[in-house]
Order: structure tokens, then sequence, then C-alpha cells
């Protein structure tokens, strides 16, 4: 028989420790010879990304040990900062000194220049070469991007006038596949002040010649050569991210088997896959229409075929050979993973992380949920509190926490994070909304954000919230709202222009337009311009829009958490929104965690964040957290 206790006082064993330990964060995963390989981060050694191999016997070992971090920090997301040589040699980029370094002979050795200021990411081996996109930030503060090889014999490692260089300029480059002939080179290019998922375009030219033979049609992603003159790629003219086809030769495009959903998404980070090829001409393809799925399509006939997997959110297709793909993700019932599935018989086997270290029956089913707003509809996702231990007194609606995801060009799936079921265990429930401008819906639900951030994803989040409530199922005097980067603005915006929630909680989130406009890094020095409109001409927006501009109209407690070497969203961010609280005699607590970036990796900092949040919803809504086991 279950306890009836408060809500947020339910006992639960999902400690701080456990949950960090169960969200595993991955970056790339290959098939390299009888080998699976792949890149995950490690909480309890600073966050740092080790990348580890599984044998055939099932037996683990790692490539890159300690202190060796396998990070990128091109467009400060980075991504693909490892990749493997036909000799089984892992090379990487190493986070200290962005240098990429070869694993040789039991010895890391230089591959690229200690110069100041150069970045690599994206890393491929391709018919025995090894791609990459070089950033470059020269000493007056411009940025250029190219792609290149790099010498897999160190030639580059002391003179960088070894680097063969494929394409360079001002314009941003990703995704390089390079031809069966080693003569031609496709990527995808876009320009300031387009992001990828606004504008980038494919492209393909001649190496010898620097000739561009074609431009693509729609927002093109994820080129790969599928014959002489035969590229396989990803398109949205239609709206929605689908497979294409097209002959350089002639530019002549054709789709393949396209649907209501998308087969694509925001490329934040390099090497972010949707497809692959398998062993007999099919194509392994995510779609994504709310949550994610597997399908297998037969170019021939443009047939497709659903393969049931164990997840169905954040999922990536990271490598396919053969009848077999390797995914990472989560699922309804499985935490971040990663999986070896066989597309022929549903196969799937969890080769890191993918599962709970405690009992399914603290896990809360998601519900999807659909909210009318005053822009369209907007989608969600309930996970109601959850525990086999307690349930709520008679009468008595549970508090609420609205999650708002960054971006904010991001989307979430229907599947429960560790702190999803941390908060839920408790009595806590979790609405995660995916909010005008997310991805994963077609681009008119993306572009709903065109010049209206901090209006249409106000307003969204709130409808949401107010929807849930009408329906009974949360109290509406109890609504917390949180989020970080791009959702943090959401939040301090929901509770400076609405009065829906009672509580908020912003990590590194942005209060200030004009000032992330002027300090914000290249990648995204020109976001804004889409998302609220090119300055000066919009200054009057970037006020009125800007949280720090309102201040005055926040009355509610809040919690502030940042990262002290945070480049996307500078602390001074977080920092001017504390400083205009205190003026005016706000609640509120501002966690400074040192060392941290755009994104909490530390086991300590993870612990720490979740324990506070636990204690200032408590506080703020009348609750006594039971203490952990």
């Amino acid at each position: 028989m279950r306890a009836t206790l408060p809500y947020g006082a339910w006992p639960s064993p999902l400690t701080p420790a456990l949950v960090t330990g169960a969200s595993a964060r991955f970056d790339g995963a290959r098939f390299v010879g009888d080998e699976v390989w792949w890149a995950q981060s490690v909480p309890e050694e600073g966050g740092r990304m080790t990348v580890r191999a599984r044998a055939v016997d099932g037996t683990v070992r790692e490539l890159l040990p300690a202190p060796g971090n396998a990070r990128s920090s091109v467009h400060e997301y980075g991504g693909g900062a490892w990749a493997a040589t036909d000799a089984g040699e892992l090379v990487f980029v190493e986070r200290a000194d962005q240098r990429v370094w070869i694993l040789r002979d039991g010895a890391a050795r230089p591959l690229t220049p200690a110069e100041l200021g150069m970045r690599f990411g994206g890393l491929s081996v391709q018919h025995g070469r090894l791609l990459a996109v070089r950033e470059t930030h020269a000493a007056d503060g411009a940025v250029t991007h190219g792609l290149v090889i790099i010498p897999l014999d160190g030639a580059a490692a002391e003179d960088a006038a070894a680097l063969q260089v494929l394409v360079d300029g001002s314009g941003f480059v990703a995704q390089p596949a390079l031809a069966p002939d080693a003569e031609r080179i496709a990527w995808i290019a876009w320009e300031h002040p387009a992001m990828p998922w606004d504008g980038a375009r494919l492209r393909v030219c001649s190496i010898e010649t620097g000739t561009v033979e074609i431009a693509g049609t729609g927002t093109a992603l994820q080129p790969t050569w599928t014959g002489p003159d035969e590229l396989t790629f990803l398109d949205d003219a239609t709206g929605r991210w689908n497979l294409a086809r097209v002959r350089p030769s002639t530019g002549a495009v054709t789709l393949l088997a396209p649907a209501e959903a998308d087969t694509g998404g925001a490329l934040w980070v390099l090497g972010t896959r949707w497809y692959g090829m398998l062993g007999d001409g099919r194509i392994a393809a995510l779609r994504t229409n709310g949550s994610d799925e597997l399908v297998v399509i037969d170019p021939a006939t443009g047939e497709a075929e659903r393969v049931d997997v164990p997840v169905s959110s954040q999922v990536v297709l990271e490598d396919a050979r053969g009848t077999h793909v390797l995914l990472t993700g989560a699922g309804a019932a499985h935490p971040s993973g990663l999986w070896l599935v066989d597309v022929t018989t549903g196969e799937a086997e969890a080769l890191a992380g993918g599962r709970w270290p405690w009992d399914a029956a603290w896990l809360p089913r998601a519900r999807a949920f659909t909210a009318r707003g005053p822009h369209g509809p907007v989608h969600a996702f309930d996970f109601p509190p959850t525990s086999p231990e307690a349930e709520g007194p008679a009468g008595e609606l549970p508090p609420y926490i609205v999650l708002v995801h960054g971006g904010p060009t991001s989307h979430v799936g229907g599947a429960p994070s560790a702190t999803i079921a941390f908060l839920t265990s408790r009595g806590i429930g979790v609405l995660d909304v995916n909010y005008g401008g997310s991805t994963g819906y077609g681009r008119g639900y993306r572009e709903r954000l065109r010049g209206q951030w901090g209006v249409v994803d106000v307003d969204d989040v709130a409808a949401a919230a107010r929807a849930l409530a009408r329906e009974g199922r949360a109290d509406g005097e109890r609504l917390a709202i949180e989020g970080g980067s791009a959702g943090g603005w959401t939040v301090l915006g929901a509770l400076a222009r609405t009065d829906t929630f009672a509580a908020g909680i912003s990590r590194y989130g942005v209060g200030d337009a004009r000032a992330l406009a002027a300090d914000t890094h290249d990648f995204e020095s020109r976001y804004l311009d889409g998302l609220i409109g090119p300055l000066p001409e919009a200054e009057p927006l970037y006020l009125e829009r800007s949280p720090l501009m309102h201040v005055d109209r926040i009355r509610v407690p809040m919690l502030i958490m940042q990262g002290t070497d945070d480049a996307v969203v500078p602390p001074s961010q977080s920092e001017a929104i504390v400083r205009a609280l205190a003026a005016r005699g706000i609640p509120h607590e501002y966690v400074l965690y040192e060392g941290e970036g755009h994104g909490f990796r530390r086991a300590d900092t993870m612990q720490d964040v979740l324990t506070r949040e636990l204690s200032f919803l408590g506080q703020t809504f009348g609750f006594t957290p039971a203490p952990s086991p």
C-alpha cells in the first residue's frame, strides 16, 4: 500500500549521485574493424570526454585515458572531436589545446600545429584521408572557416602550410564528403546572418580547380556520395527534411520516400547524423514528428519500413554497416545510451548506458500533450508524479515544473530524463514543452519564432502550463518554469510578461539581447537577426523583448545558475539579472560554478544543481523534501 504524503515530499531512491551517473553524454560512435568505438562523458573526471572500444566478446577498454579530453570548440558547441583511421588508430581533438592528435604506438602525437586561434572539429576519415572543419580566430577578432585534409604522417604538426585546404573563407562549412575518386568534395555551407537550419546549401566542387558545380535547393544537411555522379543528402524544400538524391552533373534532384516527418534537424553539433547506408543499398533513417523513429527506406521503390527500437528522443544515427546501425538516444523505458540495432531482426543491444540504476516503477510515462496557444498549437510532453510507494492527498493537485529547452531551435521527445525522474519520483510533475521555433514538427513550426523570440516562446509555454492546470492535472498556484540558455531567456520573459508561474529557475539564461549580440561567439553572432531583427534598425525591439528591461515586473522567487567559463552566454548576463533582482528586493539565489561552461558537465556541479533545485522548489511551494537515502 502506498503512503499518502504531500506532493514534493515523497521519499525516493533516486539520489543526485545516481541521477548524475545515469545521465550519459555521447559524441559519436563508429564501427571500427570488428569493434565499436564511441566517445562518452565521465562526470566523475571533470566531465571529460573519453573514447572507448567494445570488442566482439563484449569487453570494453578505454582508448583515451585521463587526462585526455576529446572535445572540439568549433562553433563553441563542438562535435566530431574524434575519428578512427583505416589502420585502427584514434585521432582526436584535445580540449586543452584544440590540436588534433593521433594515438600511435602507445603515445599521443600531434597532427596539427600549436598555433593560437586554430580549432578543429567534425573529424572524419574518408578514403584514407583525415578531413576536418577548421576554425581560425585571428588576433584582430576575425574568424574564418574552412575544410582541410590533415596529413596522418604528422607533416602539419609544425607547419600549418602542410594542411591541404579544400575550402576557405568567412562563411560557415560543415559535413564534408569526399567523392570515391577523391577528385571532388561535397559539403554544406551558410553565411551570416543565416543559421544552418535557415539557409545551409549543398555545395560540390572539384578539388583541383575549385569550381563549384551545383548548389542545393532547400536547407541541406549530410551529403553522402552514393555513386560516381550521385549524392544522397537531406533537403527541406517540401517544408520537411527528407532524403533526396542529386546528380552533380545535371543538378537534377529526386526525393526519396518523402514523409510528413523530419529526417534532419538543427545542426548545433558537428558530426550529427540522421541516416546511414546499409550494405544492400537501403537506407536506415530517423524520422521525427514529436518523437523519433527508425525506418528503413528502399530507394528503388520508395517504401519505408518502421523498425521498433528502444529509443525515441534525442536520437542520432551514428553509423551503419551491413544490416546494423549504431544509435544514441533515450527512450520511454531507457536512459541515454548507445545501441547496436539489427534492422532486419529488430534485435537491439545496449553497448553503453541505456539501463536505469533503479526499478522501472519509478519512471513516469510520457503523455503527448497539445495545447491551444495564441499562435497555434503548442506541443509538449506531460510527465506526472510517479512513485510505487507514495501518492498525494485526496483533493490536492501536484506542483509542476515547466521545462523550456535551449536553442531555441532544439527539440525534446517523449522520454523521461534522469532529471525528470528525479522530480516526478518526489511528487513534482514535469511538462516538457516544444514551443514554436522547435524542430521536429516541420519548417512552418520552426519558423513560427522568426522575428518573434520573446513573444511566441513566452506565449507558448504559458499557454501550455495554463492548459495543463485547466485539465485538473496541475496546481495552477504552484507552477514553476526552468530553462537554460535560450530556455533561460524564455523563463525570464515568462516571469516578466505573465503571471502564470510562481517560481523560476534559469541556467546560464539570456537576459539582455543587445549585450548578447555584442558579446556572444561567432557562430551565433547574427542569430538574433532572424529571431528579433537586424541591428541597429531593430534596437527598439531588442529593448522591448529583453527581460532585463522588465525585471521590475518579476515578483516571484528565482534560482539562477551560471558557469564561469561560458563563452556562449557570458556570466555578465546572469549577473545583470541578479543585480536587478537584488535592487528590487526579489528573493533569489545566484550560484556561480567555477570552471563550468555552457552546459554543466562535472558530477559535483550536476549533483549540486539537483539538490539546490529541489530545496528551492520546497521553499517556494511549501513542502519539505524527503531526505535522500
